[in-house]
């Protein structure tokens, strides 16, 4: 055995409970980072080759293990900027340079621009609405943008197009012959059967434009080629709403004609579902806009009256908030009550988290051990769920790294002793010559 070797075999084993002591140190430094991952040393040892019956001391070697895949405590706050993910993913994040890099450090804030940085300064990354509702590209980061909630002034966005749909009541009678009883005749002998509904919808100013839908049943047929059954049809008749009568007991006569606004039929089978094409264009002579109505979703069963419709457009109104919801879609919030998605944010994970190489800022970036890049938007694909208001805590487990201090220390006073013994031999062999 050499003594040099059992001494050299000490400083190993001092710099091994070193490099233990220093992950002991990041952690209870940043037991209050937001999102930071656990780091802690595991030991292996290097054995030499011994022959004869000389025993040759080896020594032991440290690598750094991350528990990034472990789940922090989530707590909730004020600020619906702050984000927590509870499950799978990363958020995409970019700093100065522009890398796109993975985080879990949710504490966002806006900076004197508007974009949502967090408190190392990368800036939250996500898809927006401008060209209509965005499309994940799941094996890159092509298409991100910084997210900006700077929704400053007033923005007003023309009706173009609307999604109307409901129930026809099956026992609604069909109305008489007469044309003096149906709403396109804009006169006020309407049958008690014809229903009525409005819906607003905004002009290129932001103004809100309300128009009045009335739906009356005129046919009931058994065509020849049809299975047994009978099918229903129900006209439809739309009016701007500030055309209408007043001082008397109905809405008609308006001022202007049906059929400067808008007019057509619904088709139904047997089953009471719809036949016919169900669009109807509403074509307003005030305004200048035209509508294309969707009211393809109807139905003519045993029921009440029902509907419900979702014109496109925006009022001018100003930003009263900023919302995120659990599937990562951001938006305004006007002072009207109305909202308009903005962004879409996305969330990225790879196949072995624990991998990642950690970068300054909490942050990672992928490497050939934890696995390509997979991009998806939250709730889908195993990813987690985004909860806004809310932060994800760090993962350190307190105690435990004390205890983990204490041991090192003990180790480390151990392997001294070793080296000093050496030393203390080395003297003897030393003084011999004396």
């Amino acid at each position: 055995m050499s003594i040099f070797g059992s001494m050299k075999t000490a400083v190993s084993g001092m710099n091994a409970q070193a490099n233990r002591l220093s992950t002991v140190a990041d952690n209870i430094a940043n037991v209050n980072t937001t999102g930071y991952k656990a780091v802690s040393t595991s030991f292996s040892s290097l054995v030499l080759p011994s022959s004869g019956g000389n025993y040759n001391s080896g020594g032991v070697q440290t690598s750094v293990r991350q528990a990034v895949s472990d789940q922090g405590d989530i707590s909730y706050t004020t600020s619906t900027t702050d984000l927590a993910i509870s499950g799978d993913g990363f958020f995409i994040v970019q700093g100065p340079d522009g890398t796109p890099v993975l985080t879990r450090a949710g504490d966002f804030q806006k900076d004197d621009e508007g974009n949502l940085v967090n408190a190392a300064g990368f800036q939250l990354m996500g898809y927006s609405y401008d060209s209509g509702a965005p499309a994940v590209v799941v094996n890159g980061f092509d298409g991100l943008v910084p997210v900006n909630v700077n929704q400053e002034g007033l923005t007003a966005i023309a009706s173009t197009s609307g999604v109307f749909k409901g129930n026809l009541d099956s026992n609604a009678k069909v109305a008489p012959v007469a044309p003096a009883t149906l709403p396109s005749a804009n006169l006020a002998t309407t049958t008690a059967d014809t229903k009525k509904f409005s819906m607003v919808a905004y002009d290129r100013l932001g103004n809100k434009v309300m128009y009045d839908f009335y739906f009356t049943k005129t046919a009931v047929v058994t065509p020849p080629p049809a299975p047994p059954g009978v099918a229903s049809t129900w006209e439809v008749s739309i009016y701007r709403n500030a055309d209408a009568a007043v001082g008397g007991t109905t809405s008609f006569p308006y001022s202007t004609a049906v059929g400067d606004v808008g007019n057509g039929s619904l088709t139904f089978d047997a089953n009471g579902k719809m036949i016919s094409f169900g669009a109807i264009p509403i074509t307003d002579p005030v305004t200048g806009l035209t509508i294309n109505m969707d009211l393809s979703g109807f139905t003519q069963l045993g029921a009440d009256f029902a509907g419900t419709g979702t014109p496109n457009g925006q009022a001018a109104s100003p930003v009263k908030d900023v919302t995120i919801d659990g599937d990562g879609i951001v938006y305004a919030k006007y002072e009207d009550g109305s909202t308009k998605p903005l962004y879409r944010i996305p969330l990225a994970n790879v196949a072995s988290p624990d991998k990642l190489t950690l970068m300054s800022g909490n942050v990672y970036s992928a490497n050939g051990q934890s696995g390509v890049t997979v991009t998806g938007f939250p709730q889908t694909n195993g990813l987690g769920t985004i909860k806004s208001g809310a932060l994800e805590g760090s993962n350190v487990d307190l105690a435990g790294e004390l205890t983990e201090m204490i041991e090192s220390q003990r180790s480390y006073t151990a392997n001294s002793k070793v080296f000093q013994t050496g030393s203390d031999i080395m003297d003897v062999l030393v003084n011999l010559k004396r």
